[in-house]
């Protein structure tokens, strides 16, 4: 039975490219000189720090940058709030979402099943597999899932016949 799976991954090698392309430049620029921005990786948490709010944005812009230069989807980063540490210096968490959170995962089983494609969709941990008798109907499953999924970078793998 055909089959395909609907997944959101980000490729943690090009995330690490954008973080020290953004370092660099970050320790190149002259608006820059003598501050403290930088950006920190750790797993998929990103730490942005800066001497003041208004440079913070100016790194996230850069690290965002760096980032769809690399085909990164920036929709998957989380950015947190930013919280003032020692003296005026200012540090931003921005967490890396990779797989289909259950909340998403179920309004896409919810989609296809209002749809009336003769496809079955089921949650399998961090991904959803939709699977159907013909490859005709899994495409357009996958069209509808790319139309109405717009806030979260999904992709879709293993396509079996």
């Amino acid at each position: 039975m055909p089959s395909f799976d609907i997944v959101s991954e980000v490729n943690q090698v090009e995330v690490h490219n954008a973080v020290d392309q953004c370092n660099k430049e970050v320790s190149t620029r002259f608006d820059f000189k003598g501050s403290d921005a930088r950006v920190e990786m750790a797993e998929k948490v990103l730490s942005v720090f800066a001497d003041d709010e208004f440079k913070l944005g100016q790194v996230r812009d850069i690290l965002t940058t760096k980032l769809a230069k690399r085909n990164v989807d920036v929709r998957c980063l989380d950015l947190g709030k930013p919280e003032k540490i020692s003296g005026n210096k200012v540090k931003q968490v921005v967490t890396v979402k990779t797989g289909i959170e259950t909340t998403l995962a179920k309004k896409i089983v919810q989609t296809i099943k209002d749809s009336k494609l003769k496809v079955q969709a089921s949650i399998q941990g961090d991904a959803v597999r939709v699977s159907g008798a013909k490859k005709d109907t899994l495409q357009d499953a996958i069209a509808l899932v790319r139309k109405t999924v717009t806030d979260f970078p999904v992709q879709f793998q293993n396509f079996r016949e």
